[in-house]
């Protein structure tokens, strides 16, 4: 028989850790099980949780501030009958913590899926491998960038910020998460323009270029708008998939007809996962879940930034993106607080495997958001085959935002 194994982090105010956890693994599959005749048992026996394992783990002086009285800290894992649920996200996560969510001291912090399971997911379409394939960049760190400001701005405003900073050098760039359909910059003239000066930089300099538009709207009407947006030139989407949903990222990946790469932003997930003494784990949410519903390239924040994550959270992030499974890898996409002083440090931690991503880094370069992009792409050969110093020296774009932001 298969299972999914769930591991949470509990903190137990009765102090019994094997008790709570037989109550987890009952409560959230058969109910009841002692006082059951021995036929019921039997029948029962293929959908009842296990108990696989109980750890206590030391108590911290910021739990006890927490919760304002003593607890016990533990890590427990059930297994979960594969029989219990549907291959579905949405059967899973209230299969594993539903209704224990609710409970508002426990934290889900990581799944272990097995393959017959996790198979049945699309994961990426294009990966890590296909969107190098794509830009045709395959030997250092892609480089990323957004439209900063495009609020109450039009289309003009939008051509000129796109162009800069692909003419700059960036790989990649994404709308702004809170651009909405709105009368300036209509969601299909952000495509159509987009598309458009794609081509043409691609004739000028030969360089093949990504801009992910922000897919929004109502949720029933997003498949019909994606696929028209890839009709017309799309080259990428941007979508806040945990404002809709993960079945909603899964089935865009599964659609044939929305072939390009899907970007899936962190908004709203801090939601679930700021506290340590509840919610879900970035690890599993931004890596594992991701990943599994169809993410080719995965936004978190960096361990640097005014947002920072902790180091071991980004790392934990990175690895569930990039380690080996039968999906594809998607690209991490270390974000926030990030400027080109931070590239020998963003390649050290994530490797060459990852999305260099700037707003303010590069639209607040004293030359421009192009030279902003220079900088960035200068600082990464610099990195790769030198020094950033002595790329500093070639290059006066660099040397201009290392005064500016330090190295």
């Amino acid at each position: 028989m298969s299972y999914i194994t769930v591991t949470y982090r509990v903190f137990d105010q009765k102090h019994d850790l094997h008790k709570k956890a037989e109550s987890i693994a009952l409560g959230l599959t058969i109910g009841s099980w002692t006082h059951l005749p021995a036929l019921e048992k039997k029948q029962l026996q293929a959908h009842k949780g296990e108990v696989v394992e109980v750890v206590e783990e030391e108590s911290s002086e910021q739990t006890t501030r927490y919760f304002k009285d003593s607890r016990t800290t533990g890590r427990i894992k059930i297994a979960y009958p594969l029989a219990n649920f549907s291959n579905d996200l949405p059967a899973i996560l209230t299969t594993v913590f539903g209704k224990l969510s609710l409970d508002g001291e426990i934290k889900l912090i990581d799944i272990g899926f097995p393959p017959e399971l996790e198979q049945s997911f699309p994961g990426p379409v294009f990966g890590i491998d296909g969107v190098r394939e794509l830009v045709r960049v395959y030997d250092r760190p892609l480089v990323m960038s957004i439209f900063k400001g495009m609020i109450g701005k039009g289309t003009q405003e939008f051509s000129q910020q796109l162009s800069d900073q692909l003419l700059g050098g960036v790989d990649l760039v994404k709308d702004d998460e809170i651009l909405f359909e709105n009368p300036l910059s209509p969601f299909h003239q952000r495509v159509e323009i987009g598309s458009k000066i794609i081509r043409q930089i691609h004739e000028e300099t030969g360089e093949k270029k990504l801009y992910a538009v922000n897919l929004t709207g109502r949720t029933f009407e997003l498949k019909e708008k994606a696929k028209q947006a890839v009709e017309n030139g799309a080259t990428a989407l941007l979508f806040n998939v945990f404002a809709y949903g993960l079945d909603v990222l899964q089935a865009l990946a599964e659609d044939a007809e929305i072939h390009v790469p899907i970007m899936a932003h962190p908004a709203v997930s801090g939601a679930y996962t700021a506290s340590p003494f509840h919610g879900i784990s970035n690890r599993v949410l931004l890596g594992k879940l991701l990943r599994m519903a169809g993410a080719d390239l995965v936004l978190f924040p960096s361990p640097y930034g005014s947002v920072a994550l902790d180091k071991s959270e980004t790392d934990a992030i990175a690895y569930a993106l990039t380690e080996d499974r039968q999906l594809k890898k998607a690209f991490p996409v270390p974000s926030a607080g990030i400027h080109p002083g931070l590239t020998p440090k963003l390649i050290h931690d994530f490797g060459r495997d990852c999305v260099i991503n700037a707003g303010g880094g590069i639209h607040g370069h004293p030359s421009g958001a192009r030279s902003g992009a220079k900088a960035f792409r200068d600082a990464i050969d610099g990195v790769i085959h030198t020094s950033l110093a002595n790329a500093a020296k070639e290059s006066s774009e660099l040397n201009a935002a290392l005064e500016l932001w330090g190295s």
